[in-house]
């Protein structure tokens, strides 16, 4: 393994309920017709479903698919279900929210630095792992967030010098992490087939898998054992931070 190629959320960063903050925000301005409950924010029954959902969604624009089905009484029992909710919806509603999202994500981390940044804690055990691990393996990012959040985040969780220039690929790399990877392996100077890559969803790995690099799903992230059992299904190794270290680098 010459380079490791990590996801950000659910990976390295505990982002959902910040995910879940900007979400509702953002959705009560560009879905006004589905109203949400009385300080949905801060209802845990609510983010309990939201979370569940996550591992079926990609990008930014899943968060509304996913409150918007909550809020329909819509089910999202598997991938399919998922899919084709997601294809019912107007794609240019589900773009107009992909940018009102990072709108209002941008306003909260200006207006209140500390208090999004604690909304924001890192797995620190993993970016212990990775410090101690950074001398051997290139690490690059490969994620659906913007830049600059991740960029800020690094420096918050004093690993931002294990992520050099061209190191950190966000959203404006490609929709596929496929196109991340691609990249990183490419700036890395390495093949697909010494690259390992890490997410918390499964559909990620589905995409990544094909270019021959090895998967791993982070148990620590969102998903749970509709997810780890079809990672396991696809011959991907499924790690929990207890055991990621012996299996990902062998010792």
């Amino acid at each position: 393994m010459k380079l490791l190629a990590l996801d950000f959320d659910g990976v390295i960063s505990d982002s959902a309920g910040e995910a879940f903050g900007v979400t509702v925000e953002t959705f009560a301005r560009v879905f006004p017709e589905d109203p949400l409950p009385p300080r949905a924010a801060e209802a845990p029954a609510l983010f309990a479903r939201f979370l569940e959902a996550m591992p079926l969604g990609n990008r930014a624009e899943d968060y509304a698919v996913i409150l918007a089905a909550l809020l329909r009484g819509v089910p999202l029992p598997d991938q399919a279900a998922y899919d084709a909710f997601r294809a019912s919806l107007a794609p240019e509603r589900l773009r107009a929210f992909h940018r009102q999202f990072y709108r209002v994500r941008a306003a909260w981390s200006e207006r209140d630095p500390a208090g999004w940044l604690a909304a924001l804690r890192p797995y620190a055990a993993f970016c212990a792992l990775l410090r101690r691990r950074a001398g051997g393996v290139r690490l690059g990012i490969a994620t659906a967030k913007d830049r600059r959040s991740v960029r800020e985040l690094l420096v918050s969780y004093g690993i931002s010098d294990l992520f050099p220039d061209g190191f950190v690929l966000d959203k404006e790399a490609g929709e596929k992490k496929r196109d991340h990877v691609t990249k990183l392996a490419a700036v890395a100077g390495c093949a697909l087939g010494e690259t390992t890559f890490v997410d918390d969803k499964v559909n990620h790995l589905e995409d990544v898998a094909p270019l021959g690099a090895r998967c791993v799903l982070a148990t620590w992230g969102y998903n749970g054992e509709r997810e780890h059992r079809i990672a396991r299904a696809r011959g991907f190794l499924v790690c929990g931070l207890d055991d990621f270290e012996r299996r990902v680098f062998g010792r």
